[in-house]
């Protein structure tokens, strides 16, 4: 039995927390290979130490220097240190990096370093070895991902001795320099491990105990989810449901890696499990219940729009132009509504709306407001009638109205856009019709 442990930022902020981490990591020996995450907050107004390092970045670019800000960072490392009583050099470290900072035309290596240096001290803690995710975590020129070529590395470490800790996040460019996955990107780093040295589950430790059916900020107490999909996961997480990088999912599928969810401070609970397939477990026909604010409808109509060809292609060119992704298409026969995620600056939704006039030459084009999405998961849906006439019901029975409709062909999810002041009435009415 081999397993991947990823740990998250609460798991990684103090003393007492990477203590616990230990205690989890040496409880069994299949917790051969360890990834971390940069430290978190430690307590409500504390800063997470990435934060602190992007401040550091700011600083650099405005005066040249980092040193100011950097002296945060080097306190909070130093003092582990001291705590731990570790013989780890931790000042010739914090040079380096403090130095890389200066020195650095983008913010992705100062973004890395906590990290890099996390992992070096959990792995003095352990007794473990450390690897630098720079030299078996790669990417190519155009700066995407080399799965396979990362893969042939990390697989190298599968009959290493003893336990090996990894820094998550980041990798290194054909160039040399660093380049980060997108924030929360260590859960990604943990799966590669994972699909690497053909783990048998993939650990991901957290400070929850797994998923819960919907926002435990917005509903009371909602149900734990025991078993989950990939499928289920990835669209739980896009939509809004933060316990895991949606990204995780890609690496582990090769092999079908189990992926356990758990608790660093309550290790007894069994947490949530995300299989290929639950086929055979006995699951509620509704999984998951997730949503995002802050979505704009770009509403355009034209007359005799269905048989104009290549309309469609026109608009969604000047998107692409701008590097904007879409959402959702609602159409009609005169009218398409384009559903975007907030891109927070007005003056490019002017330009995209002016310049789609001039692309299609619609009657009208305008910006009719923000909207919430809410997606409604479960594979148990495909297989029972009624599931989409709850949903609309309890929505009606809480007045609320439905803006967009959406169902994917998988009939996995089905999608709802309400007006923003309507989003938690929504979900928990949605919640409460199902469960």
């Amino acid at each position: 039995m081999v397993k991947v442990c990823k740990f998250g930022g609460t798991s990684m902020a103090s003393v007492a927390s990477i203590t616990q981490v230990k205690d989890i990591i040496l409880s069994d020996p299949a917790r051969k290979f360890v990834v971390v995450s940069a430290p978190g907050k430690r307590f409500g107004d504390d800063i997470k130490v990435t934060d602190l390092l992007l401040e550091a970045y700011r600083e650099k670019c405005e005066f040249g220097s980092c040193g100011n800000a950097f002296e945060l960072i080097r306190d909070r490392f130093v003092g582990l240190c001291r705590d731990f009583d570790l013989d780890l050099d931790i000042d010739r470290y914090l040079d380096e990096t403090e130095a890389g900072i200066n020195n650095s035309t983008s913010s992705d290596f100062a973004a890395s370093r906590g990290e890099y240096l996390s992992a070096l001290v959990v792995a003095e803690v352990l007794g473990y070895r450390f690897v630098d995710a720079a030299e078996i975590v790669k990417f190519k020129v155009d700066g995407t991902f080399d799965a396979e070529y990362t893969n042939d590395l990390v697989a190298a470490l599968k009959n290493a001795e003893g336990g090996i800790v990894i820094p998550g996040f980041y990798g290194r460019m054909p160039d040399g320099t660093i380049k980060t996955f997108s924030r929360g990107g260590s859960d990604v780093t943990g799966a590669i491990v994972a699909r690497g040295v053909s783990a048998d589950v993939y650990e991901n430790w957290t400070d929850v105990n797994g998923f819960m059916v919907t926002d435990p900020r917005i509903v009371k107490n909602p149900r734990h989810i025991a078993a989950l999909s990939y499928e289920e996961l990835r669209e739980l997480s896009y939509m809004g449901a933060s316990v895991l990088h949606p990204d995780s999912i890609f690496p582990v599928k090769y092999n079908k890696i189990p992926i356990n969810i758990r608790n660093t401070f309550e290790p007894e609970n069994p947490g949530t499990l995300i299989l290929a397939s639950t086929d055979g477990y006995d699951l509620p026909l509704i999984t998951g219940i997730a949503g995002r604010k802050g979505n704009v409808t770009i509403l355009i109509k034209k007359s005799m729009m269905n048989g104009e060809v290549g309309f469609t292609r026109k608009v969604l060119s000047v998107l692409e132009r701008h590097g904007i992704s879409v959402e959702h298409i609602p159409t009609g026969i005169d009218t398409m509504s384009i559903v975007l995620s907030d891109v927070g600056d007005a003056s490019l939704l002017e330009k995209i709306v002016e310049e789609i006039r001039g692309a299609v030459n619609p009657d009208t084009v305008e910006v009719v407001g923000k909207i919430a999405l809410i997606a409604v998961v479960g594979h148990g849906m495909a297989n029972r009638l009624g599931t989409a006439a709850t949903i609309f019901n309890a929505l009606y029975q809480a007045s609320v109205n439905v803006r967009m409709i959406d169902q994917g062909s998988s009939e996995l999810n089905i999608i709802v856009g309400v007006e923003e002041s309507d989003y938690a009435k929504a979900i928990d009415a949605i919640y409460h019709a199902f469960f």
